[in-house]
């Protein structure tokens, strides 16, 4: 369910942010309206266990530090962060927009178990997508979610960069078995690593490719043009747009159910 469909697909990153928090629901509805195909958000974990919609551990609120690990969600929900949002939880997100697909970062060994109980309470595992930079919070998270969908850790991609490179295309099925997607950046400092060799060989995997963070059109059109399967983007209108010119077709919208 998470990947069904034709793309390219649009990740609004945290949302879309042009006029409220990111990582709020008011942000990730903007998106949705937009015509965001599926939205990516980070995961932290309480003070009291509970998966916060967050990108950093510590945020600066109003000339405040606060950090989430020391506050129950139920403070968190106290802190205003603007546009009338708060911070909310992961199983708030799912539950508010029951029709919407989550791509979900677990940023903290702590936000692991806590992301697992929010995706299973809701009964969203066939929308989500599990992923994170550390290989162990992705396998715990995934373990703990049997059938669920997930994209490729920092380690994992490494070392599917260098097996696409030397053209090894059996340990790259086995790098990637049981991943439906490689997110990654079109460079890492001088190393680039979306090349046309590596789409070719992640696409001949059976894997997609989504490419992030990409907010300028003609950006979005040249890895278009390369083959990518999708973009994750703080510009999901633009993005929504960019490819209605493509198709020829009126930018979609969903019809979005809040709850």
């Amino acid at each position: 369910m998470f990947l069904e469909g034709v793309g390219p697909r649009v990740f609004a990153h945290r949302g879309l942010s042009l006029d409220a928090p990111e990582n709020t629901l008011l942000a990730f509805r903007h998106a949705l309206m937009a015509g965001a195909t599926h939205i990516e958000t980070d995961v932290h974990a309480s003070a009291d266990g509970i998966a916060v919609l967050s990108h950093d551990a510590d945020c600066n609120v109003a000339g405040t530090r606060i950090r989430l690990e020391r506050l129950t969600m139920e403070e968190l929900r106290r802190v205003g962060l603007g546009k009338g949002q708060s911070f909310s939880s992961l199983r708030e997100g799912l539950d508010a927009f029951p029709d919407a697909r989550f791509n979900i970062d677990v940023k903290s060994a702590a936000a692991a178990q806590a992301t697992a109980a929010a995706v299973s309470a809701a009964g969203a595992i066939g929308r989500v997508l599990i992923t994170s930079f550390s290989e162990n919070r992705r396998q715990q998270t995934v373990g703990l979610l049997p059938g669920v969908a997930t994209s490729a850790s920092a380690s994992v991609i490494g070392r599917s960069v260098l097996a696409a490179r030397l053209g090894m295309a059996a340990p790259l099925r086995l790098f990637l078995k049981g991943i439906v997607a490689v997110q990654v950046p079109e460079s890492v400092r001088s190393l680039r690593i979306l090349t046309p060799r590596f789409i070719r060989a992640v696409h001949a995997a059976g894997v997609e490719v989504h490419v992030w963070t990409v907010n300028d059109p003609d950006d979005m059109n040249r890895l278009m043009d390369l083959g990518v399967d999708g973009l994750v983007t703080d510009r999901c209108d633009l993005a929504v747009s960019v490819i209605a010119a493509r198709t020829w077709e009126s930018p979609p919208r969903n019809d979005v159910t809040e709850r």
